[in-house]
């Protein structure tokens, strides 16, 4: 009597997941973690138990974010290797040093740091008096998501006055963006649903218009009567070990024509930039 071949784990699972997300065959994943695709494929059907360093290997050969590796190790029975702190965490002090010495010498212009869900962690007054100006004389919510903010109805949606092609350029960003190409479950969701939104919809499927003389998409917003242009430029920590500090960005938006960076200071300081 034969016996039948043990039923995958969690952990097998979420290889093939991995697997089939990065395009990966057992031969690729065996030659990059180094061991051999009969050893993947037994781990992958539950024949086989790896070690906590094996897991790390086969995680790393996936590019498989640190958050992500946590539940790696965790569905191979051992605990999470990689902290997952708050900003505001001892732990994180330097990165959190770092960011608001960022933030207070972009000032006036505006200038945000955003977790993986695309919520503000920490925003400089630049940024604070712009939200404030579009949500005027309403409150700027206390838990903002910059993705909702711009493509659900809303003060911030009302006052961006090229929000069709805002829209599509910043939902591809969104997964370009993501931690290893890859959107979390949260986020992914958030992005389905606004992608499912009509308008939204309409926009994604009408052919892309002619690009215009700059290489990026501006936000254009409509503040007080005036017209205020920005583009943003994105920065990650390096080498990062935490998931927290993988998951953070600071984004800088700066002035995109010459009446934007002449004008926008008066709004912040009431001085005007020489």
């Amino acid at each position: 009597m034969s016996l039948a071949p043990p039923a995958p784990t969690a952990l097998g699972h979420l290889l093939r997941h991995w697997r089939s997300v990065r395009a990966k065959s057992q031969l690729d994943l065996a030659s990059e973690a180094e061991t051999t695709p009969r050893y993947v494929s037994f781990v992958e059907t539950g024949r086989a138990q790896p070690s906590r360093q094996m897991v790390v290997r086969l995680a790393r050969a996936l590019e498989v974010p640190l958050r992500e590796r946590n539940e790696l190790l965790l569905a191979a029975g051992y605990a999470p290797l990689y902290s997952a702190v708050p900003l505001a965490s001892p732990l994180l002090e330097r990165v959190e040093r770092a960011f608001t010495s960022m933030l207070a010498q972009h000032e006036p212009f505006p200038a945000v740091v955003l977790d993986r869900s695309w919520y503000v962690q920490r925003a400089n007054l630049g940024a604070r008096v712009l939200f404030g100006r579009l949500f005027a004389p309403h409150p700027v919510p206390e838990t903002a998501n910059v993705l909702q903010l711009i493509i659900e109805p809303g003060p911030v949606r009302d006052h961006l006055r090229n929000w069709p092609a805002a829209v599509p350029a910043l939902l591809d960003r969104a997964q370009r963006e993501a931690i290893g190409g890859v959107l979390d479950k949260a986020t992914a969701e958030l992005v389905r649903d606004l992608r499912a939104r009509p308008e939204v919809a309409a926009l994604l499927t009408h052919p892309d218009l002619s690009p215009g003389a700059a290489p990026f998409i501006d936000l254009h917003f409509e503040v007080d009567g005036a017209d205020m242009r920005f583009f943003s430029v994105v920065s990650t920590i390096g080498t990062p070990i935490d998931v927290t500090a993988q998951e953070l960005r600071f984004e800088a938006f700066f002035p995109a024509d010459d009446a934007t960076r002449a004008t926008w200071p008066s709004f912040v300081t009431g001085l005007q930039v020489p």
